[in-house]
């Protein structure tokens, strides 16, 4: 589990425990809550749809053998039929309205009941968007709830009543491997419910899903060219470990997320012009399209572009796996500087080493 999220987790149980950090506890369980959701959508938002049906690591224990799809489904699922059927009393998130339309999902229930080809073909049914849009309904019902919450209601439990009217809603298959968790759920108390899984379990599935892209990206980088359009080289970016590159469907680089559509304008322009990067173009040097736009702050990417222009591709990653086993650095702007010719000295400086 993540560190940080482990610990913020455990202190929010903490907090909860005592009636006089109760509502601190509850407010750092929102917040835990919308940083991990953030997570989910930058997911939803930058990968396509075929990532979303993919099983990477195959059949098998563990959250991360699995599809983002599923994984959205289930853990939101989840959380609506015990905010709601349980909890609440009420009707679930998904049966109001047009949720099912819009989700189109062919079932009700948590999909625990779902491995391999079938849950593969159920993630393809899905449509992301609309399963997406139902995340976060049902993640902004359940914080309401959560913000109403009192602490003399941390000891409330559950009665065969409640167990049977969960159990009625269908919303969890009668297979083993489903039909536990109304016990589960109705074997703990509010308290133990705000773990799992209002907290602990969002961990889980965000974590898995993590892993799920991380390896999709690693999947689809193999055999593709490494140096970005830009002249970055992906292969010693910082973030080359849940990035695809831009010659992938799989690219998450941060800049390519803020510009429109999600396409990184270097990359938009060479593809225009039909060049392999902006190396092959002679307005490099004072060039202001998209990530050259930022100036200083982005010309030492400008710089290994220029190297490239000057060399070749090869004998720029050369000089990145030497500059990359001598010395400990993040970003190559703190090896490079900001100055286009004296970062392009340094670069010359270290390919004769």
């Amino acid at each position: 589990m993540d560190k940080g999220w482990s610990e913020k987790n455990k202190k929010m149980q903490e907090l909860i425990s005592k009636e006089g950090s109760f509502s601190k506890g509850i407010k750092q369980l929102l917040e835990l809550r919308a940083e991990l959701f953030e997570q989910i959508t930058s997911i939803v938002k930058t990968f396509p749809a075929v990532a979303f049906y993919q099983m990477p690591f195959g059949v098998g224990e563990g959250s991360h053998r699995t599809t983002l799809a599923w994984s959205l489904w289930h853990t939101f699922r989840i959380e609506d039929i015990v905010a709601h059927e349980l909890i609440l009393k009420d009707k679930q998130i998904l049966l109001q309205g047009t949720w099912l339309k819009k989700t189109a999902s062919p079932i009700i229930t948590t999909a625990n009941e779902l491995d391999g080809d079938a849950m593969i073909e159920f993630s393809k049914k899905l449509n992301i968007k609309g399963v997406y849009e139902y995340c976060k309904a049902v993640m902004e019902s359940t914080n309401e709830m959560l913000g109403k919450l009192q602490f003399s209601d941390l000891k409330k439990t559950f009665s065969d009543t409640d167990r049977e009217r969960v159990i009625a809603s269908k919303s969890v298959s009668p297979e083993e491997s489903s039909v536990w968790l109304i016990d589960f759920w109705c074997g703990k108390n509010i308290k133990g419910l705000i773990q799992m899984p209002f907290s602990r379990h969002w961990i889980m599935h965000v974590e898995a899903m993590l892993r799920i892209k991380n390896k999709l990206c690693q999947q689809a980088k193999k055999g593709v060219d490494q140096i970005a359009y830009c002249g970055l080289s992906c292969g010693h970016c910082f973030l080359t470990s849940w990035c695809g590159s831009c010659r992938t469907i799989y690219n998450t680089c941060s800049y390519a997320l803020s510009s429109p559509d999600g396409v990184c304008p270097n990359a938009a322009c060479c593809k225009q012009k039909d060049l392999d990067g902006c190396y092959e173009c002679d307005e490099l040097y004072n060039c202001k399209k998209g990530f050259y736009s930022l100036g200083k702050e982005t010309n030492a990417i400008r710089v290994m572009a220029l190297f490239i222009q000057r060399h070749n591709k090869k004998e720029l990653l050369k000089v990145m796996d030497t500059m990359h086993s001598k010395k400990k650095f993040e970003k190559i702007q703190e090896v490079l500087g900001d100055d286009i010719e004296e970062g392009l000295k340094i670069l010359e400086k270290w390919r004769g080493k």
